[in-house]
């Protein structure tokens, strides 16, 4: 049989080709937006790709399903309570398919949504069971999934339990378990390994939730988890639910002159550099995400206002068009274009630049005593606030700085700071774009290295 795991490390989702080589059949199952990979794989086993399986309307990325449809002529799948407005094939629970010698069973597993569904799979030359279960977005390696995307969280949460103790632990322990996210998806809990898979048996044993028996305290430890919702999550699944799109890709190329006019028109200009091309010099009014590391399509979802147009500047035109196909992959589709030529060619016409000073975070205990002034913006999100931060720090996560601080004085200096220096990038460039003359980006480190070094942690 064929069995392949393909990850899209930006959004941390895993996604599945399946099949039987001597049948020359396979399907793909939750599809990210770029099929290629799909494709070539099934070209080099000399498959065809027949059929697309959706465990469930996804909430945090746009799904490749219309793209492989178009591509292969493959039928989706999804369960009927999905209500999807697309050509496909409603399923229930139990339903089966068959791929040559390999059969893949319906679970139905509701709880992150009405609809999701996880699909046992099994090898029917080795055995009659199921070997592996791919289970969405219901059980992750060391997490569950989040409840509150569809429902009400704990009306979520329950069915969750539900799904867990009446479904998928009905299979054998043995059984391995493919997840349809890793560690750092916003589609569960702080405890999502980046663990490819692990097995029904191992979780039970492991996982802290599953240890949970008593339903009334698994809700209660599953909401207690919360983070925030995924940016723009209702738009995603409107996409996903609705009518199939191409959602191609135009380059858009943009002089300098062009792009200046575009952002005074509004539009806003996001750097995709690494932070330190960035604090070095940067396009007047930018702000600083980089596409070199994960989660830019999601970080770019939570800054971008509703309608708002965006322009890219990377270091050339290849750096810029990879930015805009992973903030397609989460529905962030108003890209106005992108400056041609990358930051070189702004610095080769002498335009104006403006930068952000660097400190790693001995420098800035230093400043603290140095300058009495000083402003320390703390941007992690509100969990790791309340573990522990900085005396005397101003608070405000990364994704809610679209608009100014009222608790900074922008004519005083101020640190940015998270913990590592990497969503202080990007919270340094909003601080500067609204206006603050004086802002320092804390590199290498953070409040955890703050606190190894010995300075003083405030707490609740």
């Amino acid at each position: 049989m064929i069995f392949r795991q393909l990850i899209n490390d930006d959004l941390g989702c895993a996604s599945y080709l399946v099949g039987d080589e001597s049948a020359g059949v396979a399907a793909v199952v939750d599809p990210r937006l770029e099929v290629d990979e799909y494709l070539s794989i099934a070209r080099y086993l000399g498959v065809q790709i027949e059929h697309v399986l959706e465990t469930h309307t996804h909430a945090d990325h746009v799904s490749g399903h219309g793209r492989l449809a178009a591509a292969t002529g493959a039928r989706i799948h999804i369960h009927r309570i999905a209500e999807a407005e697309y050509d496909h094939h409603p399923i229930d629970d139990g339903w089966a398919l068959e791929l040559g010698a390999v059969r893949i069973e319906a679970l139905h597993t509701p709880g992150h949504r009405p609809e999701h569904t996880a699909f046992a799979v099994i090898d029917t030359t080795r055995g009659p069971e199921a070997w592996a279960v791919l289970t969405g977005d219901s059980l992750f390696v060391g997490d569950v999934a989040r409840p509150d995307l569809a429902v009400d969280p704990e009306d979520g949460a329950r069915d969750i339990f539900r799904s867990l103790h009446a479904g998928l632990f009905a299979l054998s322990a043995e059984t391995e378990v493919w997840p349809g996210h890793l560690g750092g998806s916003m589609c569960g809990g702080p405890a999502m390994s980046m663990k490819v898979c692990s097995t029904i048996g191992y979780e039970r044993a492991h996982n802290p939730l599953l240890a949970e028996e008593d339903e009334d305290a698994f809700v209660r430890r599953s909401l207690a988890a919360l983070g925030p919702q995924p940016p723009n999550f209702r738009s995603i699944v409107g996409i996903n639910r609705g009518p199939l799109r191409s959602l191609d890709l135009h380059e858009r190329p943009m002089t300098a002159g062009q792009l200046e006019r575009t952002r005074d028109e509004g539009a806003l200009v996001v750097d995709t550099r690494t932070d330190l091309q960035f604090d070095e010099a940067h396009i007047p009014g930018a702000i600083s995400i980089t596409a070199l590391r994960s989660g830019f399509g999601t970080r770019l979802a939570w800054l971008a206002a509703p309608g708002q147009e965006i322009v890219l500047v990377g270091r050339d035109d290849d750096d810029t068009l990879r930015a805009a196909r992973l903030a397609c992959a989460v529905g962030v589709l108003r890209i106005a274009g992108h400056l041609a030529g990358g930051m070189t060619s702004w610095r080769e016409e002498r335009r104006p630049v403006e930068r952000v000073a660097r400190i790693d975070v001995a420098g800035l205990a230093e400043m603290c005593v140095m300058d009495p002034e000083l402003q320390i913006l703390d941007v992690r999100d509100l969990a790791e606030w309340d573990r522990g931060r900085i005396p005397g720090s101003i608070h405000r996560p990364y994704h809610d700085l679209r608009e100014p601080v009222a608790e900074l004085d922008l004519d005083r200096p101020i640190a940015v700071v998270c913990a590592s220096g990497q969503r202080s990038a990007i919270g340094a460039s909003l601080v500067r774009r609204h206006g603050a003359q004086h802002v320092i980006h804390v590199v290498d480190g953070g409040v955890g290295t703050w606190e190894r070094l010995g300075h003083p942690i405030e707490l609740d």
